[in-house]
């Protein structure tokens, strides 16, 4: 019986034991497979390592399909051509250079002395289709002095354009006062008020323009220095009449015969800023009626300063039309004494020497 009981103990023990061997060996078997896991895991982080140190300098060389860093920040073509060396930049730099060369005006001095008959006096005449500037007397030329009368071509200009002279409704109630010029002295239109020079008419269209809006205008067309500071002429020391003084009479206002050509080249010409209107309106006023020797339509406004009584300005400027091209053209009398200088015998020069030029 004994026997039969050790040899059943006997045979327990060896199934615990049996158990044991195979809890062990699955234990092992986890921890193997726990380990090859781990192992894989590591590899797996280590060949994805790379990518992640490389997302800033090189992600887009490894992964094409990823973000535009690579592109836009890195190698783009818009870096290369726009901040380096592309050739967008330079090409951009060589046009504007050849375009910088190609609109440089020649100056040609030109003896127009037997027009002026012993006048102190200059003239330029600008000629779009050659590019070609041709000046009389140069040192006054680009002498800066008041526009008088002229600068009723900017004024008009600047009224027109801002709907402050309406073509419809353009007549101005005269004040009663009695003027030098007895045909300022009666209700008077823009047409009218223009060809006759009428001051008090112009002198109100200025004042309804206001500073701020001819200040920006003048600026805009480079007109001489731009200076309005006296708007209300107190420097014209020929004239203490409010209403037939301005900056543009004798005061603060200053232009070259040269800056006029290339005024009137900014209105007129064919990258002019302003309407079509506006230009033909200004056009037909500044057309010359007694011009049957000149052979092509003129344009233009005369313009006359005094100090002391004296004639010290005197001016004719505006253009000419012919097929190949508008010819600018501005006529400058200074003081001279003992000789008639008048904004009348400005103009005569003017359209003698326009009309000889446009023949030859």
């Amino acid at each position: 019986m004994k026997k039969q009981v050790y040899a059943s103990g006997s045979q327990r023990f060896h199934q615990f034991a049996a158990l044991s061997l195979v809890w062990k060996v699955f234990l092992g078997a986890m921890v193997c497979a726990f380990l090859l896991e781990g192992c894989s895991g590591d590899r797996s982080r280590q060949e994805q390592k790379p990518a992640v140190q490389n997302e800033e300098p090189t992600a887009g060389n490894e992964n094409p399909e990823g973000p535009a860093v690579d592109n836009g920040d890195l190698e783009g073509p818009t870096v290369d051509n726009g901040d380096l060396e592309g050739p967008m930049v330079d090409n951009e730099n060589s046009e504007e250079i050849n375009l910088e060369i190609e609109k440089k005006e020649e100056i040609v001095e030109e003896d127009w002395s037997e027009y002026f008959n012993g006048l102190n006096g200059a003239a330029v005449v600008y000629d779009v289709s050659n590019m070609q500037y041709l000046i009389f007397n140069p040192e006054l030329a680009m002498t800066q002095r008041s526009p008088c009368s002229t600068f009723k071509i900017i004024s008009s200009l600047i009224a027109l354009e801002n709907g402050i002279i309406k073509p419809e409704h353009a007549v101005r109630t005269w004040s009663g006062e009695e003027f030098w010029n007895e045909n300022w002295n009666h209700d008077i239109g823009f047409e009218e008020a223009f060809r006759v020079s009428c001051v008090w008419y112009f002198r109100q269209v200025i004042d309804e323009i206001g500073q701020n809006v001819m200040q920006e205008e003048l600026e805009k067309l480079q007109y001489g220095n731009c200076d309005i500071s006296d708007w209300e002429g107190r420097l014209n020391t020929n004239n203490n009449n409010r209403a037939l003084t301005g900056f543009w009479v004798e005061s603060s206002l200053k232009i070259s015969p040269k800056e006029q050509t290339q005024v009137m080249e900014r209105i007129f010409g064919e990258e002019s800023a302003y309407s079509e209107e506006t230009r033909n309106y200004l056009r037909n006023v500044m057309l010359l009626e007694e011009q049957e020797d000149a052979g092509i339509p003129i344009y233009g406004k005369t313009g006359m300063g005094k100090a002391e009584g004296i004639v010290v300005d005197a001016w004719f400027t505006g253009f000419a039309e012919k097929e190949e091209g508008n010819i600018y053209f501005c006529v400058y009398l200074g003081r001279t004494d003992e000789k008639d200088v008048s904004s009348a015998v400005a103009k005569e020069i003017a359209v003698q020497i326009v009309s000889d030029y446009c023949q030859k």
